[in-house]
């Protein structure tokens, strides 16, 4: 049985625990190695005296603490600041407590306490609240970007304001239970991904073991040639979008009829889209076509190749990213670059213009700077370098981390229109060269989920848990292998399930029958392979060899991925 490749299948998220023990090389959860269970040794309100100068200086303190309900458990909420300006949450379980520390990652820029648990669906103690966790606003509040002009504000942002935060909860943990904490986790998606990076680049004594989704590694580049570039090219001489989301699904639906297959599978998703050589031109529309509604413009047509390649040197030629667009991602292009209607605006262009006003130079851009003024040449990666060991944690120089006994998940979405998953591949390429592939393989693994969006959601199957195999590998020693991503076709458009229980009863008009999917995604280069079977059935794959073994492609700032002394 091999779907039709032409039937679009949004996917949405399936959050269930699994049992998962009959796939080969599958971890099941930690629920039976759980640790012994710890309870409170004093009231939640006298942490509100517990001083916090020695971690930040003066003016660090617990602000408020209270109790809460959730979960069937008791909590204690803690909420304070460390010197000058970052604020930070902490929660802490009166009973049940099984000696584990999470903190999880902001997404942005920050601002507010963020608590979205990106790839660890159906964790065990994460959903029984059996965990502390924590997080941070990393230093200011609000969208306000300008933040980014102070230059304590900048260091609290990009690394200072995690660090501080994982050092108090670890102290509250001691003063609350007694005890301190027997493992350490880090999990974020996304700038959460650059700041578990950044932790394992800095402090890799912080955390025992590391989750980083779409990691920002190359801040630098990402919010600036990258998103200016979409939001450019997406802009007419008339100053309009030249592509909008109604227009996407004819320049989809065409990548995957084209390259689909190259996985020896008609599903409606690209294993890897590397394979695929789609040229847009096969449908422009003819001249003289009055009705587009199943081919492109001539200027569609241009837009989309360079969204596909990205900006290159005028002069040399030379890539000036690591890689753009995948193909297979085009409906997730829809919000970000691509408006949802001709008169609304674009998150790229918006994120860049931001950053460049206010965070990536050296020297402030003058009042006035627009994203037209962004010079795309070999010239501005070289303005990129002076902040560059303070925002990117992209050395992969990771030896500390490694001799702590740190353990790190790395995972991407290949249909990810926010952060290249080039950018992370290069980066796992730039490990290996740096400490060797035995080395890497002791403490490092990378993930690439088919079709998912960034952080999640998408045409794939988003739905999985990093996390459980994590803490098998800090706590047991078993490395991860093949981990289990789940997703529910739902015809040709998105509904919200329930987080429990994980059933199709929304209430929804489906346009289709709704098809629970399951499949394993193995540490990269290896690939998912169909076997026979049900698609549909994750016990239908197995491990196969990878078809794409080419390095990431030659690019000007290739050497931001060498090792460096990160800036305080």
């Amino acid at each position: 049985m091999t779907p039709n490749p032409l039937i679009r299948r949004r996917m949405v998220a399936l959050v269930a625990a699994v049992p998962l023990g009959w796939l080969a090389g599958t971890v099941s959860s930690v629920e039976a190695s759980d640790l012994p269970a710890v309870n409170a040794s004093k009231p939640c309100a006298d942490l509100l005296s517990i001083d916090l100068s020695d971690i930040a200086g003066t003016g660090s303190r617990v602000e408020s603490t209270k109790q809460f309900d959730a979960k069937g458990k008791t909590f204690c909420l803690v909420e304070g600041i460390l010197a000058p300006s970052i604020g930070f949450r902490v929660e802490l379980p009166e009973t049940g407590w099984t000696q584990r520390y999470l903190q999880v990652g902001c997404g942005g820029l920050c601002g507010a306490f963020w608590q979205r648990f990106d790839a660890a669906d159906g964790c065990v103690p994460v959903t029984e609240g059996r965990l502390v966790i924590a997080t941070t606003d990393m230093g200011h509040q609000g969208t306000d970007p300008s933040f980014g002009r102070d230059p304590q504000k900048r260091a609290d942002f990009a690394y200072r304001g995690v660090h501080l935060t994982s050092r108090t909860a670890k102290k509250l943990i001691a003063a609350f239970y007694g005890r301190s904490e027997k493992h350490s986790y880090f999990i974020g998606c996304s700038d959460g991904g650059r700041e578990a990076m950044m932790e394992a680049l800095r402090y890799p004594d912080d955390f025992d073991g590391i989750v980083a989704g779409a990691p920002v590694l190359l801040f630098q580049f990402q919010n600036s040639l990258h998103h200016a570039w979409l939001a450019l090219t997406n802009t007419g001489v008339d100053g309009k979008p030249i592509f909008t989301k109604p227009r996407l699904p004819i320049l989809h639906q065409a990548v995957v009829a084209a390259c689909d297959e190259l996985d020896g599978l008609a599903d409606g998703l690209i294993s890897d889209p590397r394979l695929c050589r789609f040229d847009p031109r096969t449908i422009q529309c003819m001249t003289d076509v009055e009705d587009s509604s199943t081919c492109l413009t001539a200027d569609e047509v241009m837009a989309a190749k360079k969204f596909y390649e990205g900006p290159m040197d005028p002069k040399t030629g030379e890539h000036l990213t690591v890689g753009e667009e995948q193909y297979g991602s085009e409906l997730a292009w829809a919000g970000v670059f691509v408006p949802e209607a001709i008169d609304r605006p674009t998150y790229s262009g918006m994120a860049a213009l931001n950053a460049l006003n206010n965070l990536i130079f050296e020297k402030d851009p003058p009042s006035g700077y627009a994203l037209s003024d962004l010079k795309f040449d070999k010239a501005t990666i070289e303005l990129l370098r002076a902040r560059h060991p303070l925002f990117d944690p992209s050395s992969p120089d990771l030896r500390p981390f490694a001799a702590s006994g740190g353990k790190l998940i790395l995972w991407h979405g290949w249909a990810d229109p926010n952060i290249s998953p080039l950018i992370t591949i290069a980066f796992h390429e730039a490990l290996e060269r740096e400490m060797g592939p035995t080395a890497v393989a002791a403490f490092e693994r990378l993930y690439l989920l088919p079709g998912v969006y960034h952080c999640g959601r998408g045409e794939g199957m988003p739905t999985v848990d990093f996390l459980t195999p994590l803490m098998n590998w800090v706590e047991n020693g078993t490395a991860p292998d093949a981990v289990i991503t789940r997703g529910v076709t739902d015809g040709d458009k998105s509904v919200s399930l329930p987080t429990i229980p994980a059933k199709l009863s929304v209430g929804t008009s489906l346009a289709e029958p709704s098809v629970e999917r399951s499949r394993p995604v193995y540490p990269y280069p290896a690939l998912a392979t169909y076997a026979g079977g049900d698609p549909n059935a994750a016990a239908s794959f197995i491990k196969g060899e990878p078809l794409y073994t080419a390095p990431a492609r030659p690019w000007a700032g290739a050497n931001f991925f060498r090792p460096y002394k990160p800036m305080e």
